[in-house]
């Protein structure tokens, strides 16, 4: 596969001035275009419930259900007859219908089945493994549902009841996702939006809107830790926010931890002590597993406010004698607690990588708020407040506050809401393979978004008609150590000796933080360009890996990285030597032909066998010989420079 090697660095960048100059401008614009347009309302989609919100009388307002709650469950179910259920409805009717029930699909949302292995032994319904794309089996109807599909109704819900409250329709939103989402989760999010009948008007992450609806009348400068554990994700934040004013400053995250994990360790539990009693397996039955999924979740809650919890579940099961069978246990929060310890110990390490992204100490927060239903569990206010220092800010239902921050958006995005100014960031880093397998990072990790840059590349042959980009997301200097999002070829390069032709690559991020990337040839102008839509999720494995390892291994990462170049270097010298004899010819002195001569074929060989340090050293005294024949021919001209470092492409695959 070709590979890109680095030339030229014009990184676009705009510095926090002009960006806050730019959207101000960005504001007031649409403000005096949007002034009569309908309500944009703002969407929380959750894991385990889903609220939506809008601003009135310059407020932002939480929208009751249909059914008079604030929440809506995120569920969707199908019945025996076909008819359609969506929230509070469903989840009801869950046990008796468990195979046509469908819930916690955030976590499928733009994921692959290979992405989700864990999360399959977690739900009743089938999940069609294909290829490409995850599929959810509904007998009921003798059809399969994407993700998307299935989140799309739960949107559309939410737009209807937004309408009857409003009484105007409701065509536009914003959406919140998990800081984490990568890019593929985030566009499979606006078709779910377009699949409801919404145009998605901006993408914001979750724990930067919980921001928005806790500091939006702050005027003094502070420092905002915001811890969101929710569902089915987990992410922490770091904002500065003054003066209307909401600067990410980092962010971190599990994307593969949520309440549903708490409730699943309760089930565990239970299925394990059924087992030990009664010698039978209830995760066999999808309704008993269904049952008890819906107990853990009580027991979760329960346990937030007391000591101990009752779990009876009647005619869980029959024996082999036609006996019925019941669960009757107690639980206690100890226990709960022990249970889940590694789970909670899991939240620790996104809050210390976020801080030192950020580089700041537990001193330097003055204010952490807790998002998402989870945060009510003791066991994990303990271990905020362990390791900020400070009691947890709780003034706003956690259970709220993402779909209030959406409405501020969805104010500002609408003129509801002035003074407001969002800077969100990118939360890995994204760049190309260069020659040799490195990994060149054109936006960095916490890069603030949207944010546009462009690095210059070239050629590694001759006549090197096109080029291949392979554009990579991680924090790994080797290129095989990262995840790979997409490769598109530049074709019709014009003809011209490696490392002529220019070749501009530039990253697109824009505010819902979903990346295009385009290659130009600045002579032919032929351009080429891929919007990274389809790029397959980084499980949390995967994203603790990649920071983790690339800690680990950051001497031997180096090591090998500095290997590459200087092979490359050693074989463009060897290039750039023979060039300039041949240009040169016969007015360099025989003594020194044969010279380089004989240090060009003792680099060849230090190349061939790989010996790095015979290589150091010939490059070093290749260049100084070629120093010297150019002073002595071309005293006028200035000789090539020594240091230049040339980082092609590279020809086929």
């Amino acid at each position: 596969m070709a590979n890109l090697k680095h030339k030229v660095s014009t990184p676009i960048r705009r510095n926090i001035h002009e960006l806050k100059i730019e959207f101000r401008e960005e504001i007031n614009i649409k403000i005096n275009i949007k002034v009569k347009m309908a309500k944009i309302v703002g969407i929380d989609l959750g894991t385990t419930n889903s609220v939506v919100a809008v601003i009135e009388g310059g407020q932002p307002t939480v929208i009751p259900s249909s059914e008079g709650q604030r929440t809506t469950p995120s569920v969707v179910a199908y019945t025996k007859k076909g008819d359609l259920l969506v929230g509070q409805i469903a989840k009801r009717q869950a046990v008796i219908n468990p195979e046509n029930t469908f819930y916690s699909v955030k976590r499928f949302i733009g994921r692959k089945t290979s992405e989700v292995n864990e999360e399959l032994r977690q739900v009743p319904y089938k999940i069609i493994q294909t290829e490409d794309i995850i599929k959810l089996d509904c007998p009921a109807l003798g059809k399969q549902f994407a993700a998307e599909e299935i989140s799309a109704q739960v949107l559309r819900k939410l737009a209807d009841d937004a309408t009857k409250y409003l009484g105007e329709t409701v065509t536009q939103a914003v959406i919140t996702v998990p800081a984490y989402f990568n890019d593929s989760q985030r566009q499979a999010t606006k078709d779910a939006g377009t699949i409801a009948g919404l145009e998605v008007l901006r993408i914001i992450n979750e724990p930067t809107a919980a921001s928005l609806s806790y500091g939006l009348d702050k005027k003094d400068n502070e420092t905002i830790l915001v811890f969101d554990l929710g569902g089915g994700t987990f992410d922490v934040s770091i904002l500065e926010v003054g003066d209307g004013v909401f600067e990410v400053l980092a962010t971190s995250g599990d994307t593969r931890l949520g309440g549903d994990d708490f409730d699943e360790k309760i089930v565990q539990w239970l299925v394990k002590e059924f087992k030990r009693e009664f010698s039978i397996d209830l995760t066999q039955d999808n309704q008993a597993l269904q049952r008890l999924t819906e107990a853990a979740e009580k027991a979760k809650v329960e346990l937030s406010s007391l000591i101990e919890t009752p779990i009876n579940l009647p005619f869980i099961a029959m024996d082999s004698n036609d006996r019925c069978l019941h669960i009757e246990k107690k639980l206690t929060r100890k226990e709960f607690e022990d249970l889940c310890s590694d789970l909670v110990k899991r939240c620790e390490t996104p809050i210390k990588t976020a801080m030192k992204d950020a580089e700041l100490s537990a001193s330097d927060i003055d204010q952490n708020v807790l998002v998402g239903g989870s945060t009510r569990i003791p066991a994990v206010k303990k271990l905020v407040e362990k390791l900020i220092g400070t009691k947890p800010n709780q003034s706003v239902n956690p259970d709220e506050v993402v779909a209030i921050g959406a409405a501020v958006q969805a104010g500002v995005l609408g003129g509801e809401v002035k003074d407001i100014l969002l800077l969100d960031v990118t939360p890995l880093s994204l760049g190309v393979e260069t020659l040799g397998g490195i990994t060149t990072k054109i936006t960095p990790r916490n890069t603030i978004i949207p944010t546009k840059k462009s690095e210059v590349f070239s050629t590694a042959t001759d006549d090197q008609a096109n080029v291949e980009v392979h554009v990579l997301q991680g924090e790994r200097q080797l290129a095989r150590d990262n995840k790979s999002l997409g490769t598109f070829r530049l074709d019709g390069i014009a003809p011209a000796s490696r490392g002529v032709p220019q070749i501009e690559v530039t990253f697109d991020i824009d505010a819902n933080g979903i990346l295009s990337v385009t290659a130009q040839d600045q002579e032919t102008n032929k351009q080429q360009s891929i919007t990274i839509s389809g790029a397959s999720n980084l499980a949390q494995d995967e994203v603790e890996r990649m920071v983790e390892e690339a800690e680990k291994n950051a001497v031997a990462d180096k090591e090998k990285s500095e290997q590459i170049e200087l092979k490359n270097q050693s074989d463009a010298l060897i290039y750039r030597t023979k060039k300039g004899l041949e240009e040169l010819d016969e007015k360099v002195a025989s003594n020194d032909k044969k010279k380089v001569g004989a240090i060009l074929a003792q680099l060849e060989k230090a190349l061939k066998d790989k010996d790095f340090d015979a290589m150091k050293s010939l490059n070093v005294n290749l260049e100084k010989i070629m120093d010297e024949i150019y002073a002595k021919t071309l005293a006028s001209k200035r000789a090539p420079d020594a240091d230049f470092i040339d980082t092609s492409f590279s020809t086929e695959k």
